[in-house]
């Protein structure tokens, strides 16, 4: 039985998780174990906001510690400058819009654990990329908003 590749990620997306990691485990972690251990020492724990602070911190660094351990064991990298097919919108693709009013909007398809919506970077799997996926310049796409349908024609594809 064949395994199923993972969700994919931009090398910049997965140097940015890599270096979130080593950041939690090798600075934010060990500065609240010290505080920690001082706030131990210090007697009597149930009235200590320095003790009881710094393992709540402490758990949820854990937590992000895990889940971000978890991400980066499943996640697929997919550098985008190694498309072959360019005419076509797949993952990685910088993509220029416009709507029935001949507003732009320039989205880059990223793996969703890098989307930034605000900085024009749409996950994966989001209606958008979903419905721009294989397009070519020129066609036009119909994407299924909360707000309603909305129709975007694809105006240039750029794998940066």
């Amino acid at each position: 039985m064949a395994t199923k590749p993972g969700p994919p990620i931009t090398p910049q997306g997965m140097a940015a998780l890599k270096a979130r990691y080593d950041h939690l485990l090798g600075k934010e972690r060990p500065e609240i174990v010290e505080i920690v251990s001082w706030a131990a020492g210090n007697g009597d724990r149930s009235e200590n906001g320095d003790y009881i602070y710094g393992r709540k911190r402490m758990r949820e660094i854990d937590r992000e510690l895990a889940y971000i351990a978890r991400r980066m064991k499943i996640l697929r990298v997919v550098d985008p400058a190694n498309q072959p097919d360019r005419t076509r919108i797949f993952f990685g693709a910088r993509v220029e819009l416009a709507d029935e009013d001949d507003e732009r909007q320039t989205v880059t398809l990223v793996g969703d654990d890098e989307q930034d919506a605000g900085n024009g970077r749409i996950g994966w799997n989001s209606p958008m990329a979903k419905a721009l996926r294989g397009a070519s310049v020129g066609d036009l796409r119909v994407v299924r908003l909360p707000g309603g349908a909305k129709e975007w024609e694809v105006i240039s594809i750029d794998y940066a």
